[in-house]
């Protein structure tokens, strides 16, 4: 009989929350539809950093590491709803979209909160 190896642990980020509510953040972006092209990047752009610094924070060993990069996160969020608010003035972006963004959004800075405080 073979041994199987033990698994592998998950990485930090992996367990979590909030790096999983950027990643949803990054998907809904990718299907939001757009039509200014640099609203559309600067969007997609902000959502993935969101979830790069979640990730980052969650392998940070010192709190005040944590909490800065946490910040930033919640920070890249609010500039991807922003960058999809700006469309949806400029009648780039379904409203619809709009709104599902933004509560998103909420929630990710919602779980964010409590981290960097």
């Amino acid at each position: 009989m073979t041994r199987q190896p033990p698994p592998d642990p998950p990485l930090p980020h992996h367990t979590l929350v909030a790096y999983q509510l950027c990643l949803e953040l990054v998907r809904l972006v990718a299907r939001t539809r757009i039509s200014e092209s640099q609203l559309r990047q600067q969007a997609r752009k902000s959502a993935a950093s969101a979830a790069l610094n979640a990730a980052e924070g969650a392998a940070r060993e010192s709190a005040g590491d944590k909490r800065r990069s946490y910040g930033i996160a919640s920070g890249e969020a609010c500039e991807c709803c922003a960058a999809v608010e700006i469309a949806g003035a400029l009648g780039a972006c379904p409203a619809p979209d709009v709104e599902a963004v933004l509560a998103l959004v909420r929630r990710i800075r919602g779980v964010f909160y409590p981290l960097v405080r």
